[in-house]
């Protein structure tokens, strides 16, 4: 391993395109959060809309501040512009593996992961939910590299055994018909004691949210004054997150049946134990096996220090 990050990768489906970084211009206070999907990026945007606009007086929704700049489907001239207008400090989302960004120094990066199995569920969620109109976007949209993102299986166990054992990319081993949840983790696993990147993990967050948020404050430099600190906690509680989806969910929630609170779903962890089965949990060991080293797992599923 290098001792610093770099990009070996081309990320290109219908979902994303991770040349678009190739024209982002950065700015050496630039926060980027990253995850792989569903692993707590909209609570981290809100996290840090909250703590760089204390009382949540912001310019613009914290979905349209915090683009995902490597998505296809806003025109790349469109993000830029808008990030360039931007007076305020940045914080871009993506969903890049770190083989697939191209890695700064002077930029901060929050790496966001959660147990993938709990990541499954609330993806069924996401993907079941999506319209008809979304799916059509993002397949015909010009531009799309290799194949069509198919309507969900009526069974989530048939999504399951995909998800679990084909990869959409050539050199990964899961995560059809996205891309592996678990090669992203990995990827930024090795680079977790770099100064300017920090990992935190879904459930830490749940159950300690304010611990986490203050480190996610002391990372980035962001004072906060101690009489907002209960108001920012609860600003960014899930009631409250879902309350206001619209201001939260990407696109204020259009692309999903059911708008922000179907994209705004649950918020919770565990609920994989009722649904999948022993014979069903083989899969998940195979592909840990065959993807994770033994640190990140044991970190991928409980979380703690890293």
């Amino acid at each position: 391993m290098s001792n610093l990050p770099r990009r070996t990768r081309t990320y290109q489906n219908h979902h994303m395109d991770s040349t678009r970084w190739d024209y982002f211009e950065p700015r050496n206070d630039d926060i980027v959060i990253a995850t792989s999907y569903k692993a707590g990026t909209t609570w981290t945007q809100a996290i840090l809309a909250h703590l760089l606009f204390p009382g949540g007086r912001f310019p613009a929704p914290p979905f349209d501040m915090s683009p995902w700049l490597d998505m296809r489907i806003v025109p790349l001239e469109v993000v830029l512009n808008k990030l360039k207008a931007q007076q305020h400090r940045r914080f871009i989302k993506t969903h890049l593996p770190l083989d697939g960004l191209p890695y700064r120094q002077d930029i901060k990066y929050l790496y966001i992961a959660r147990d993938a199995r709990d990541v499954f569920m609330s993806l069924w969620n996401h993907y079941s939910a999506m319209k008809e109109e979304t799916f059509m976007l993002m397949n015909h949209l010009p531009g799309r590299q290799g194949d069509e993102l198919p309507p969900p299986p009526k069974d989530i166990h048939v999504f399951w055994k995909n998800w679990m054992t084909r990869g959409a990319f050539e050199w990964e081993s899961d995560g059809w018909p996205y891309w592996s949840h678990l090669s992203n983790v990995q990827s930024w696993w090795p680079y977790r004691h770099l100064p300017n990147i920090q990992l935190f993990h879904y459930s830490d967050m749940l159950a300690d949210t304010e611990r986490e948020i203050r480190r996610m404050a002391a990372f980035l430099e962001i004072d906060v004054p101690d009489h907002a600190w209960d108001t920012l906690i609860k600003a960014v509680s899930f009631n409250e997150m879902k309350q206001q989806g619209d201001l939260y969910a990407p696109g204020g929630g259009q692309f999903w049946k059911g708008g922000a609170a179907a994209f705004l779903h649950k918020g919770t962890n565990g609920r994989w134990r009722e649904v999948l089965s022993d014979e069903e949990l083989v899969l998940y060991e195979a592909a840990c096996k065959q993807v994770l080293t033994d640190d990140s797992r044991k970190w991928l599923e409980n979380g703690g220090p890293v």
